[in-house]
Order: C-alpha cells, then structure tokens, then sequence
C-alpha cells in the first residue's frame, strides 16, 4: 500500500514531518473496520484518535482509499493468473439491520428478508473482489437498486461485458442492461426441484465477499 499513499513527510497542506508512522495509522483503521468500535474507543496503543480519523478522512476525500484498493485487486488478480482488468462479474444485495440512530429516510423494512434497516448492492468480478457498491434503504426493490452499481461498473469497468444475478433481478432489468448499457446480465437459476439452500454455479463468490464485509462491524 505504501507506494499508493500520499507522501509521509508533509500533509495535504505542507507542514512538519509526521509523529506517527503510517503502518500504526493503518492498523488503527482496519481495528475500526474489523470490530466496529467509535473512534474514540480506540485502544491508547494506536496513535491518538483525531490523528487516524483526520488521515482517514484526508484519505477518503483525495481518492487514496479508492486507489489503494484498486491497486490491490489488480495485484490480487495477477497472483491469480488473471489479467488485472476483469471481463465478467457478479451481482448481488443483502439487507442488514441497522442502529436506531441512522436517519429514518435511508431506512426502510425489506418484506422478503423480514429485516428492518440498509440493503447494500454489490458488484465484484468471478474472484469475489468488490467493483461496486450502493447502499440504500432495505425497502427498495433489487430491480431498481441495481441500476446504479451497475452504470458505474460499465463506467469504471469497461471490460466488463457479462455479469451474473440471482432469479431476484430477472425481468425488465436484462433489457435494461442489453439496451442502455449494452451488457449481459445473465440470470443463474436454481434447480426447480431443489428446496433449501444450493450453491449456485458462477455466483458462489460474490455470496462469499458478502460473508467478508459482514464479518467487518464497521461495515
């Protein structure tokens, strides 16, 4: 990741050699990613909290996490034997509970899944590694939630020219993608007579990348 990162010797706006050194900043973050703790709970062997939040933020806002997340997925999928850009992905969303706190109007109760709260739309390539993600209350429907995610992997990704769903997205939203996107989206269907779970061909992975993000509080 270092190559990635800003330059250590001066922030956004010049001044004096940091205090801190990057790998405790970065350390401190993944803790807040992984156990999902405020940032003021930060354990007092990490750098102190306004620091790894101010770096994070400055970070974010200058696109750096974004960069260093894509150079890690091309390095990921040449280890892989891949080439870095992917030519096919997966499709899925996944509604999750939230906290009394987050705002009512980015709330809302997903009748299917019987759960109140985020429905979180992700897009990876066939390794399981995210291209795109939309969040948005659990009440909107899978149909219109994943037009969004799916304009930006055509806008961010353009090679890739077929992606993979569940039964949940069929209907007018394969017409949508073949005629303003000019893409493939190919439903994966279950065995009619099958009942209960069944590992889906093409799909497993994007399945396990949400089993990832779920297993980070955070996120």
């Amino acid at each position: 990741m270092e190559p990635v990162l800003p330059s250590a010797r001066v922030g956004p706006k010049g001044g004096r050699r940091e205090k801190h050194p990057r790998r405790r900043i970065v350390d401190a973050i993944f803790y807040v990613v992984r156990t999902g703790c405020s940032w003021r709970q930060l354990p007092k062997d990490f750098p102190p909290w306004p620091t790894v939040y101010w770096y994070f933020t400055w970070w974010h806002d200058d696109g750096t996490v974004e960069r260093v997340h894509d150079a890690l997925c091309e390095r990921v999928r040449e280890a892989a034997g891949r080439d870095p850009e992917p030519n096919a992905g997966l499709i899925d969303s996944q509604s999750v509970r939230t906290a009394d706190t987050v705002p009512t109007a980015t709330r809302g109760f997903d009748a299917g899944k019987k759960v109140k709260g985020r429905k979180r739309f992700i897009v990876t390539d066939t390794l399981g590694l995210l291209l795109a993600v939309h969040v948005v209350a659990a009440s909107v429907q899978d149909r219109d939630g994943t037009r969004r995610p799916l304009l930006w992997t055509r806008l961010d990704h353009p090679g890739v020219k077929k992606i993979w769903a569940d039964q949940g997205f069929a209907g007018r939203l394969v017409d949508w993608t073949a005629q303003i996107l000019g893409r493939e989206l190919e439903i994966v269907r279950k065995d009619p007579g099958h009942k209960g779970f069944q590992v889906q061909p093409k799909r497993w992975a994007v399945g396990r990348t949400l089993s990832w993000i779920t297993a980070h509080r955070r996120l």
